[in-house]
C-alpha cells in the first residue's frame, strides 16, 4: 500500500498485539522497522519511551527516523476507581505512558524528518479519547484525548516541512492481557451488548489497526494530516 522501501520506522509498544501487527505491516511495506517496548520480547528492542534521555540516545544510535508510530500506552495495570481515590502517582503513570511518551518520541525524531523534508507520525489513541473510558479510568481517557489534540497541533506545526501527523482511535481490540481480561469480565450478556453496539458486529483485530497506519503512511495520503480516524467497526456512530 505505502511503499516504504528505504525508510526507517520506529514503532513503540511492540511486545504484542497492535504494536506487533503495525511493525509487521510496515516491514511488509519495505521499511526497516525498530520495534521497542519496556516489556522484553523476541525481536523487540528495550526502551522506556517515557525517558527522554533514553529515547534521544536510541534515535541517535539508529539514525534518522522517517516513520514514527506512537503506540505505547495502556492503563499501567489500573482499574477504574472513583476520582477521589486516584493518587497522583497513578494519574502520572497512565498519562506518562500514553501522552508524555508520544511527546518525547515525536520531539526526538522531528529534527531528522525536517532535515529530509519528509516524515510520517501516527499516534494510536483510543475510542476513550473521543468518548469515555469503558473501564472508568480518568487518566486514560484524558491522555488519549490529549493525543488527539497533540496530533492536530503537530500537524499544524510540521506540515510545512513535509511531515504529516495523524491519529487512529481504535475500538475494542483483543490485543493484550488487559483487554482480554476486560472482555472476560463482561460475561456473556455484557459481551453481547458490546457487540450489538458495533455496526459490523465483531471485535477489532490488531491487523485492522495496522491497516489504518498503512493508510496514513502511504505516499498517496500525503495531503491527509491532522486527522483522527476511528477504526472501531462503526461503534462511534451509535
Amino acid at each position: 500500500m505505502s511503499g516504504l522501501a528505504g525508510k526507517v520506522a520506529l514503532v513503540t509498544g511492540t511486545a504484542h498485539g497492535i504494536g506487533a501487527a503495525i511493525a509487521a505491516a510496515l516491514a511488509a511495506d519495505g521499511a526497516t522497522v525498530h520495534g521497542v517496548d519496556r516489556v522484553p520480547a523476541p525481536g523487540v528492542e528495550p526502551l522506556d519511551v517515557t525517558d527522554a534521555a533514553a529515547v534521544a540516545a536510541f534515535v541517535a544510535r539508529v539514525g534518522p527516523v522517517d516513520v514514527l508510530v506512537n503506540n505505547a500506552g495502556g492503563v499501567a495495570g489500573q482499574t477504574g476507581r472513583p476520582v477521589e481515590e486516584v493518587t497522583d502517582e497513578d494519574w502520572r503513570a497512565v498519562v506518562d505512558a500514553n501522552l508524555t511518551s508520544t511527546f518525547v518520541c515525536t520531539r526526538a525524531v522531528v529534527p531528522g524528518m525536517k532535515a529530509r523534508g519528509w516524515g510520517r507520525v501516527v499516534n494510536i489513541s483510543s475510542g476513550a479519547g473521543r468518548s469515555v473510558s469503558l473501564t472508568g479510568i480518568q487518566a486514560y481517557a484524558s491522555a488519549k484525548a490529549g493525543q488527539i489534540g497533540f496530533t492536530r497541533q503537530m500537524a499544524h506545526e510540521l506540515g510545512r516541512f513535509g511531515i504529516t501527523v495523524n491519529c487512529i482511535a481504535p475500538g475494542f481490540v483483543l490485543s493484550n492481557p488487559s483487554t482480554e481480561a476486560q472482555w472476560e469480565s463482561y460475561g456473556e450478556e455484557g459481551q453481547a451488548a458490546l457487540l450489538a453496539g458495533i455496526a459490523v458486529r465483531r471485535l477489532g483485530t490488531p491487523a485492522d489497526i495496522a491497516h489504518g497506519v498503512r493508510f496514513f503512511t502511504a505516499e498517496a495520503s500525503s495531503w491527509v494530516t491532522g486527522q483522527t480516524i476511528a477504526v472501531d467497526g462503526g461503534h462511534g456512530i451509535f
